[in-house]
């Protein structure tokens, strides 16, 4: 059999079980977006808090020295306004230091082999985001799953730990899919007491909680070992970055490989992530008005009798089968509404869902809108 002729075969496979992929091309970003002809309303973005159309970011581009970047950091692609980010970003989050990526997948890839290896043990929760996943297996570490949130199950992988080897306890600070929070201090406090070190993921939490949106752990006064945060949510750009102590920064730069072997973040952006920082923090209405529409949604949905656990700008509406999912998503689709089906192995098999996520320009109508659609849908 060719290539092609296994490859066909396998997409013909995920098409009946109701998991094939697809693109779908937009013509511009926001919470209205336009479709093959038609207008949507935009209910599956990151774009929290609206500011990736931001004419204050637009503008920024103007300020750009050059387009791209001729090398890795390492090389000559470091420019002095790369470490004019990594400070501002270090900043808002009360780190003491900070180094861009090109993506929070290639963060983690990255951070997480450089930090351990095969003497010592990572405790990973189990609805961590694949990048996560990916990170703990390119380290060749013992990985332990405990089970979500458990924080007893946790502490009994802790005590009975090796005597020799790192220990690693791996979390998102808010979960992907399900929309809740992880136990952050309780997390925080049982690594001090194991000597433990914390990994947390505030890829959905920086710009979204905390004081002038530093994040999650900042609002809880938790500080993780490591810490990391994306660029491409509630920031309105793209990227991600590592906080934490000087001396991370300098050994990341040194070892993660998905820093060392990339060409350095583009100098385009520089400018515009100036700008995005400018405004996260002074996005404290916007923060406001984006949690007051998640709660409205999530509510709603509730009272309609749907299951939508979580408690975050990140609003699930568990379907359960993959056909339910993709059908509740066309029939939101002919009302102009654009809320995505996730199925498996993104969740598990017999959760698909929607996965709703408002953003701060979204207006009260726009809620309406969907609230009502969600009435005229069988349960």
């Amino acid at each position: 059999m060719s290539l092609d002729d296994h490859l066909r075969s396998r997409l013909h496979a995920r098409r009946e079980a109701g998991l094939l992929r697809v693109l779908r091309p937009l013509e511009d970003v926001g919470p209205t977006v336009r479709h093959e002809g038609r207008d949507f309303l935009n209910f599956s973005s990151n774009d929290y808090l609206g500011l990736a159309a931001e004419p204050a970011l637009r503008d920024a581009l103007r300020e750009a020295t050059a387009a791209g970047a001729p090398a890795s950091r390492l090389i000559v692609g470091h420019l002095k306004a790369h470490e004019e980010v990594e400070a501002a970003l270090a900043a808002l989050v009360a780190r003491p230091a900070s180094l861009l990526f090109s993506s929070g997948y290639a963060a983690n890839v990255g951070t997480v082999p450089a930090l351990v290896g095969p003497e010592d043990l990572i405790l990973s929760d189990e609805l961590n985001h694949a990048s996560l996943i990916d990170g703990c297996r390119l380290s060749r570490a013992k990985v332990r799953i405990f089970p979500h949130a458990d924080l007893e199950a946790l502490e009994r992988l802790l005590r009975d730990r090796p005597a020799a080897g790192r220990v690693l306890v791996v979390t998102d600070a808010v979960f992907s899919m399900d929309g809740d929070r992880a136990p952050l201090r309780a997390l925080a406090e049982l690594c001090q007491t194991h000597g433990a070190w914390l990994y947390v993921d505030e890829a959905h939490t920086v710009g979204v909680y905390g004081p002038a949106g530093a994040g999650l752990c900042a609002e809880l006064g938790v500080e993780p070992d490591v810490l990391v945060g994306t660029l491409g949510k509630a920031f309105g750009v793209a990227g991600a970055f590592v906080a934490g102590s000087s001396a991370l920064r300098e050994w990341l730069l040194n070892v993660a490989r998905s820093f060392v072997y990339s060409t350095a973040y583009p100098a385009a952006l520089l400018p515009v992530l100036r700008a995005a920082i400018r405004q996260v923090r002074a996005a404290d209405d916007r923060r406001a008005q984006l949690h007051a529409h998640a709660t409205r949604l999530r509510t709603g949905l509730r009272a309609l009798g749907f299951e939508s656990p979580g408690d975050s700008p990140i609003v699930p509406w568990i379907l359960g089968s993959n056909e339910a999912a993709l059908t509740t998503s066309a029939k939101l689709a002919d009302e102009g509404i654009l809320g995505l089906a996730i199925r498996p192995p993104t969740v598990p098999v017999g959760t698909a869902r929607l996965r709703l996520t408002p953003m701060a320009t979204h207006t009260s109508s726009h809620l309406d809108q969907v609230l009502e659609a969600a009435r005229r849908i069988e349960r």
